[in-house]
């Protein structure tokens, strides 16, 4: 372990995440690139943090037929088709909106995904692996967009 002087920094900022459709991966890695260099930590580490419930944060390969085979599993294991208790507006009574719509799915697929990542930062660079990228992951039809994506960067 090593031990610096250099005065220890947190800084933080939002990322604004346009979504079209449901499931879809958003590559973020170049805006979280650009974040963390703006900062000017070289060593530390950063969080990306999504601040919703139906749009979630992972590190995945950006091959096309794998995030369609992710696609389809989220799918074939919280089917949007199935009765949900949150979609039953007759019944629920909390976290209400006017517009609410029926999205039960939708936050039960995010526990699969979760709500954020963090990634070390090794000499100004993420210690991503060869194929990795980070995504937001929109789940959701009726979503709120932008997608609010706070990223967090701690270190000297």
């Amino acid at each position: 372990m090593e031990l610096s002087t250099e005065k220890f920094l947190v800084k933080s900022s939002t990322l604004l995440v346009d979504t079209n459709s449901m499931p879809e991966f958003v590559d973020i890695t170049h805006k979280v690139l650009k974040t963390v260099d703006e900062t000017g930590i070289k060593d530390g580490m950063v969080c990306v943090f999504s601040r919703h419930t139906t749009a979630g944060v992972t590190i995945q390969e950006d091959e096309p037929l794998l995030l369609n085979d992710i696609s389809s599993m989220l799918d074939r294991l919280v089917p949007p088709t199935i009765r949900y208790g949150h979609n039953d507006f007759g019944i629920r009574t909390v976290h209400m909106e006017e517009d609410e719509c029926p999205n039960g799915h939708s936050h039960c697929q995010h526990l699969m995904i979760g709500n954020s990542e963090t990634i070390p930062i090794i000499g100004g660079k993420l210690a991503l692996g060869k194929w990795q990228k980070i995504f937001v992951v929109e789940l959701d039809d009726n979503k709120i967009t932008p997608r609010e994506i706070l990223v967090q960067t701690m270190g000297i």
